[in-house]
């Protein structure tokens, strides 16, 4: 809301507080923020715009039309080549995120199955 000129120290935000601005026009302004700005990145908590999703898609999309393609004509003695995982998006977990939760899991279940053996050698 920086981009208005004239409100002065504060914007328009302290404008409308010092009653020189309507709600009307407050709400035009915050209505039509760049979908780029630092508003909308705060709600998304993301960066990314909707070509970066369509780049991404079209990435993964290539990715899967090569495998395909290596596949089909590929030697019949030789085995497949596994399909690509999707690359990452904004909310999905980080490589290091989903290595913690999978040690996390882990000592879990290790701490469960000594409990169930204490429990059967009557400990």
């Amino acid at each position: 809301m920086h981009h208005y000129p004239g409100y002065g120290p504060g914007g328009p935000l302290a404008a409308f507080w010092q009653r020189r601005i309507s709600l009307r026009l407050l709400r035009v302004m915050v209505e039509h923020l760049p979908p780029s700005g630092a508003t909308a990145r705060a709600y998304n908590s993301h960066a990314w715009q909707p070509l970066d999703f369509a780049a991404a898609d079209t990435r993964d999309l290539l990715n899967l039309l090569l495998t395909a393609f290596v596949n089909a004509h590929r030697d019949p003695k030789k085995p497949a080549v596994p399909w690509p995982e999707p690359g990452w998006r904004p909310g999905d977990p980080t490589p290091e995120e989903s290595a913690a939760k999978s040690e996390e899991q882990q000592a879990r279940a290790r701490a469960a199955y000594q409990h169930i053996l204490a429990r059967a050698k009557g400990e």
